[in-house]
């Protein structure tokens, strides 16, 4: 039985979460989330290339040449990586050199190439940006979320965007941040620990 333009959207939110569901983009995930704010502008990028390339692969997959699809795929989602960095650059400047060399590395990125051949170029229009916008969006939620609980034990504050921050210390004024949380170490314990929680919560 064919999914739903809703079942394609929300399977991304949970069912096929990524990094924790699929576990894969794992690069990003450890590299910029040292902040929720860092985590949030790498998600939103991602979900722009994820959601312009599925647009575009399903519109052009009845004329992509089946032997050079995979080159026709890097094309498409380097054109959409290449207008991200240029509105990055224009609109959100600070942030684009926080994240630096991860932005062009969304070209490579296993989930967006992975969406593209195995989803985009199999399914119509519609589903094929249903499930890029989706799971875009769980990519997000995953990148912030993790962000947020590395900066929060870390650096013993959070910044949710521009101005918006939350102290720890106004909580809890004896709590005494952990420093290699926002170090490469704390990446993979944090990554570690929010898998081993999806695990158990399971389906």
């Amino acid at each position: 039985m064919a999914k739903t333009i809703v079942q394609e959207f929300t399977k991304g939110l949970w069912q096929e979460l990524p990094p924790f569901r699929l576990v894969l983009g794992l690069c990003p995930v450890l590299g910029v989330t040292t902040t929720m704010e860092n985590g949030l502008g790498m998600g939103i990028a991602t979900t722009f290339v994820l959601f312009g390339s599925n647009l575009l692969v399903s519109l052009l997959k009845n004329i992509i040449p089946q032997k050079v699809r995979i080159a026709c795929f890097i094309i498409i989602i380097a054109s959409f990586v290449t207008i991200v960095e240029l509105l990055m650059q224009a609109y959100a400047y600070p942030l684009y050199l926080k994240l630096g060399v991860f932005i062009p590395l969304i070209v490579v990125n296993c989930i967006v190439l992975g969406r593209a051949e195995a989803f985009a170029y199999k399914n119509g229009l519609s589903h094929s940006m249903a499930d890029g916008l989706g799971i875009g969006i769980g990519f997000t939620l995953s990148l912030g979320a993790l962000g947020a609980v590395r900066e929060i034990l870390g650096a013993g504050s959070v910044t949710v965007w521009g101005d918006m921050s939350y102290n720890m210390a106004s909580a809890f004024p004896s709590f005494q941040p952990f420093s290699f949380m926002v170090q490469a170490p704390g990446a993979f314990i944090c990554l570690g620990l929010m898998l081993c929680l999806i695990n158990v919560i399971g389906d």
